[in-house]
């Protein structure tokens, strides 16, 4: 079970916004590492976006196995069927995620991604047995309705890797599924040390056809994914403790922001027009879901 957390709103809404600047610098790094944005192969030659979740879990892996040591923690009996299904759809949608960034704006990529919450809510309809109103409909069809805008629909500026976005999205949403079986019956820690462990066998077997030896700069960054990751799942897992899912889950659509930041500054990428009135529409939808929450005690998503 979960350790009790003293409830304090205002640090949990600084650790969730500390988790959302971690998550979109893990995305960045994603960006640098599977195309030449930097140019003329500034990191070294483009990974594979197998190759580049492959290095966020085996970092991510190797953090929270010091963690464990230094506390002297063991794991007790982890639902091992739950945690391989969670862990196989999210190194699904990690990977489809970094491999969308790759060709379209990061904001982009970004906001189709918040449709996890959506796909969840459908999928927990035939696999939970929840029943949803008529407000939860009405926010989940808001948000692809913003997803179809982004996705450019238009034989001139169709993107297909925006497809991917969309498919990483189908992927969490179903993690999401196996997340709510899987929570409070486990303590925070072991959750992700052994959600890292999987992922990292996972990872290794579908990596091992496009492996290539990486540059210097190549394993900073993908240590630094794996580790500002790890950062990042322990912020907003803290956070959510200290505040109600539903005051807490707002901010972390703050991601999007720092996502569009880093993308500006480090890409040149400015937001058009299109992508400010998807995004603008996948989070109201996303928001009205995230407040309806408090009457369902949906557990928000762990960033991946």
């Amino acid at each position: 079970m979960f350790e009790p957390r003293t409830q304090n709103p205002l640090l949990a809404a600084v650790l969730i916004l500390t988790a959302t600047a971690f998550i979109a610098g893990t995305t960045l790094l994603a960006k640098a590492l599977g195309s030449d944005a930097l140019g003329i192969n500034a990191l070294g030659t483009p990974l594979h976006p197998l190759q580049i979740s492959h290095g966020r879990f085996l970092f991510a892996c190797l953090t929270f196995l010091v963690i464990l040591a230094v506390r002297r923690r063991r794991l007790h009996a982890p639902d091992l069927r739950l945690h391989g299904a969670r862990t196989l759809f999210g190194w699904l949608g990690v990977s489809l995620m970094f491999a969308s960034v790759a060709h379209i704006p990061m904001a982009d990529a970004t906001a189709i991604t918040f449709l996890n919450p959506v796909f969840a809510m459908i999928l927990a309809i035939p696999l939970l047995g929840e029943k949803v109103g008529p407000i939860r409909w009405s926010a989940a069809i808001a948000a692809l309705i913003g997803a179809a805008i982004l996705l450019r629909p238009t034989p001139a500026s169709f993107q297909p890797a925006a497809l991917l976005a969309l498919a990483a999205a189908v992927s969490m949403g179903i993690e999401l599924i196996f997340m709510k079986k899987l929570s409070g019956r486990e303590p925070i820690l072991q959750i992700l040390t052994v959600n890292n462990l999987i992922g990292i066998c996972i990872a290794t077997l579908a990596v091992w056809p496009v492996w290539i030896a990486p540059t210097a700069l190549q394993w900073v960054a993908l240590a630094g994914i794996g580790v500002l990751m790890a950062c990042a799942q322990t912020a907003f897992l803290n956070g959510v403790a200290r505040a109600d899912a539903s005051f807490v889950a707002p901010f972390s659509y703050a991601t999007l922001v720092f996502a569009a930041v880093y993308d500006a500054l480090m890409f040149g990428a400015r937001p058009d027009a299109v992508t400010l009135l998807g995004a603008g529409i996948i989070l109201g939808g996303a928001l009205v879901l995230a407040l309806r929450e408090r009457r369902v005690h949906q557990v928000p998503p762990i960033p991946k």
